[in-house]
C-alpha cells in the first residue's frame, strides 16, 4: 500500500513538473506542501486550500486516506510534511516512532458521530433504533483500526448494544466508504461523523450521537519529522487555525479547537 501511495506521489511531480515549479507570494519559487489528511477532511481542507491559494501562498497537496493507513504510510518514511488524524491514537503513533515534530502537535478540530441514513429514512428517536429488523446492514470503519470505527465500538459498547448488533455491522476501510455503502444502497445506515453528512448528497444524519456517552472526537495535526519544507507547514497550519478556514471548518460541521486569537 505504501509502495503504491508513494508511486502516485512520483506520477504526481512528474505530471506537475519539478516541486519547485509554483512561486509563493513573494514571487520566489515555492515547494509543494505536502499534506497527509484523514479522508474525513477531504472537501473541508479541499474548501481550505482554495482559500489559501487566493492569498498567493504555495502549493499544496493532499493525501487522503484512513488515519491508521497514514500513519503507517509516515512511520514508513512516507514523503510528508503535515500529518491530520481523525484521532489522538493513531498520530500517538507516528509520536512515538519519532516520526512527528512533537512540539509542533495541536488538537486541531473536534467532530460528532453521527447515524446516516438516505434522506428518505424516517429517523431514529434514539440509538436503540439499530436494533430495529428493518435495518439490516450497519456500515462503519474499522472498529480494530479506523478511527469512525473505533469511536463507532466505544459508543455502542457504552451503549449496551455492540454484542447486539454483530450480526448486522458491515466493516469498510475508512469513514467514507462507510458513507458511500449508505448512499448505494448496500448498507440501511452507517456510523460516522456528523461533518460526512453535510458534505453528502444523498444522506443526511438522523441521530446525532452527543451527551455523556458519546465519544470525545479530536483530529490532531503536527508537522511531520522527516518534511524539509517545516516553513510551508507551519504556515499552513497557522493558516488552518485562523478565521477564515475556521469559518471554512464550521461550514463542513468541524468544530475548530485551537483558532488563533
Amino acid at each position: 500500500m505504501l509502495c503504491g501511495w508513494v508511486l502516485a506521489v512520483a506520477v504526481g511531480l512528474t505530471a506537475q513538473g519539478p516541486a519547485q515549479a509554483a512561486g509563493g507570494r513573494d514571487g520566489r519559487q515555492a515547494a509543494v506542501l505536502t499534506v497527509s489528511a484523514a479522508i474525513s477532511l477531504t472537501d473541508a481542507l479541499e474548501a481550505a486550500e482554495r482559500a489559501y491559494q487566493t492569498r498567493g501562498d504555495g502549493p499544496v497537496r493532499f493525501n487522503f486516506a484512513a488515519s491508521n493507513l497514514l500513519a503507517r504510510q509516515i512511520v514508513s518514511g512516507a514523503p510528508v510534511d503535515l500529518y491530520i488524524s481523525a484521532d489522538e491514537t493513531q498520530m500517538d503513533v507516528a509520536a512515538h516512532a519519532g516520526a512527528i515534530d512533537v512540539n509542533s502537535r495541536i488538537d486541531l478540530l473536534g467532530n460528532h458521530l453521527a447515524i446516516i441514513a438516505r434522506p428518505d429514512h424516517p429517523g431514529l428517536a434514539a440509538v436503540e433504533g439499530l436494533l430495529d429488523p428493518s435495518i439490516r446492514r450497519i456500515a462503519i470503519g474499522d472498529p480494530s483500526a479506523v478511527p469512525a470505527g473505533v469511536y463507532a465500538r466505544l459508543f455502542l459498547q457504552t451503549a449496551g448494544l455492540w454484542d447486539r448488533l454483530q450480526a448486522k455491522l458491515v466493516p469498510v476501510g475508512n469513514v467514507r466508504a462507510a458513507l458511500a455503502a449508505v448512499e448505494n444502497g448496500s448498507a440501511n445506515v452507517a456510523i460516522g461523523y456528523e461533518s460526512d453528512a453535510a458534505a453528502a448528497r444523498h444522506a443526511r444524519v438522523v441521530l446525532l450521537i452527543d451527551g455523556p456517552r458519546a465519544p470525545r472526537i479530536v483530529y490532531p495535526a503536527a508537522i511531520v519529522s522527516r518534511s524539509r519544507n517545516t516553513a510551508a507547514a507551519a504556515r499552513f497550519l497557522s493558516f488552518l487555525r485562523g478565521a477564515e478556514a475556521t469559518r471554512i471548518f464550521k461550514t463542513f460541521r468541524f468544530v475548530p479547537l485551537a483558532p488563533l486569537p
